[in-house]
């Protein structure tokens, strides 16, 4: 004899039963699909995720500053000028909690910075000091060194101004002299910054024939006239300098076709991965480039997203934490690879903690 086991679906548990038979709840259909139930406890949930952020998708942008001291950027709270020495102490604790690359970008001393912006090429320069000391501290740990003249310059710009203007082809000549610096120096990889057209194609072929062919290209393809850079210029001391704006070699925050063609040219020119500035505001374009192209594709969580979830925590206006692994989460979510943000360590360190 069979014994068969009944259940009734009771309305203490379930609600009442639906006019259209047990598939519905009083408030609607439902059918036998109920999403809830993957949701329902913390390993269900981690076993479905299907975005998952780790210590492999960061890269830590570090700021370095001439001198012994560690300076507090104001616009940052938790973020620092550091001496070279001490760049290169927290290299290699970024080394040691597997992040995999930092970022330099130096505040250099006001009496060095001139109109051409030629401490850029001084193979003695902050940059180049900090890439030697970062090399002997945390030698498996990828240098990112940044290209553009404006944290040499004495009118802030990112190339050689002539009266109001720009001019692209001589700044892209000097560029190449740059990255010849930062690549002799020890860079791992190259990150052009400047907006100009057609300086990947210059630089490329320049490191393959001075014997830097393993350097690798990281473009900043897409980089917006963005509000969300302000307190980045404070780190770099720029923000007092800057004579006008940057919109006649940025991109216009309302143009998305635009950046797939600057993609397209730069990746063309020989770039190795593309990157997407700001981030947040611009998930659209990290999806449209990562969709378009299938190259490795970045973004930077600029100073102002930072200073944003960072003055909103400290006020207790918001769950900090949360804030910060939900964003960097959504930059993973739109298809980046890796994110630059100055949380590269907290994060590291909570991901470690479990």
């Amino acid at each position: 004899m069979t014994s068969e086991r009944t259940f009734s679906r009771s309305s203490a548990a379930f609600g009442p039963v639906g006019a259209d038979g047990p598939d519905t709840f009083a408030g609607g259909v439902v059918g036998n699909r109920r999403m809830r139930r993957n949701r329902r406890t913390d390993w269900s949930r981690r076993l479905v995720r299907e975005t998952t952020l780790t210590v492999d998708d960061l890269i830590w942008p570090i700021f370095v500053r001439d001198g012994d001291e560690v300076e507090q950027v104001a616009s940052m709270p938790g973020v620092s000028r550091l001496p070279v020495a001490r760049a290169a102490e927290a290299a290699a604790e970024a080394a040691a909690l597997g992040i995999p690359a930092i970022a330099l970008f130096p505040f250099t001393d006001p009496g060095l910075r001139d109109e051409g912006g030629t401490e850029a090429f001084n193979p003695n320069n902050l940059v180049c000091q900090a890439v030697r000391a970062i090399r002997a501290a945390a030698p498996d740990i990828g240098i990112i060194t940044d290209v553009a003249l404006d944290p040499y310059t004495s009118h802030g710009h990112d190339g050689v101004m002539h009266g109001n203007e720009i001019v692209n082809d001589a700044t892209v000549e000097r560029l190449v002299e740059q990255a010849l610096v930062q690549a002799a120096a020890g860079a791992d990889i190259i990150a052009p910054s400047d907006m100009m057209d057609g300086r990947v194609g210059a630089i490329r072929p320049a490191l393959d024939a001075n014997g830097f062919g393993h350097v690798q290209i990281m473009s900043y393809a897409a980089k917006y006239a963005s509000a969300f850079y302000g307190p980045f210029r404070d780190a770099v001391g720029s923000n007092k300098t800057l004579r006008g704006d940057k919109r006649t070699y940025q991109m216009d925050p309302g143009n998305t076709d635009e950046a797939l063609r600057e993609a397209e040219i730069d990746i063309s020119e020989g770039a190795d991965m593309v990157m997407v500035k700001p981030g947040l505001p611009y998930l659209d374009i990290v999806w449209r480039l990562k969709q378009t192209f299938g190259m490795p594709t970045f973004a930077y969580q600029v100073s102002g997203e930072y200073a944003m979830i960072r003055g909103a925590a400290d006020r207790g206006w918001i769950d900090g934490e949360r804030a910060m692994f939900e964003s960097l989460q959504a930059f993973k979510r739109a298809g980046a690879d890796g994110v630059l943000t100055y949380f590269a360590v907290d994060v590291a360190r909570r991901l470690r903690a479990g």
